[in-house]
């Protein structure tokens, strides 16, 4: 009987565009543009482009994150930052970056009243669009 055994120096490639890391359907691209459309103004987010010294995250990739996260079910900071070395759904929508624990812990105690209004959101047009089913999320190929 054959046996298959894998081969770990053999070279293997994502594909070249971190575009091309999750499918045209993939959920991910849902929690994307959600929190896209949203103002953060409104949400009570201060956005300061023009701020000397170490740049910071982008507040909505920052929201983005966490929210997609929240959608697994996930809310350990470490958890998520692991996520983004390994879960080419979260690599695609940070775009590649890989915030730290500390920095992701920080943006959710910082802005805690706007995260309940977006999870608030987010879950109506998740159960509308029947994304979510109880508490599990659903791909759209699920469906």
């Amino acid at each position: 009987m054959a046996i298959r055994e894998g081969n770990r120096h053999q070279l293997k490639l994502l594909p070249a565009a971190i575009e091309d890391y999750v499918g045209a359907e993939d959920p991910v691209r849902v929690y994307d543009e959600f929190i896209e459309i949203l103002d953060m103004r409104e949400l009570g987010i201060i956005v300061m482009r023009d701020k000397t010294g170490n740049p910071q995250y982008d507040p909505k990739t920052m929201l983005k994150l966490i929210v997609y996260a929240y959608s697994y079910g996930w809310r350990s900071s470490r958890k998520i930052e692991r996520a983004l070395y390994n879960n080419l759904s979260f690599i695609w929508l940070m775009g590649g970056l890989r915030p730290d624990h500390k920095t992701i812990s920080r943006f959710r105690s910082d802005n805690k009243e706007a995260l309940k209004k977006v999870l608030k959101q987010c879950v109506r047009i998740c159960m509308e669009l029947k994304l979510i089913e109880g508490n599990t999320l659903l791909s759209m190929a699920a469906r």
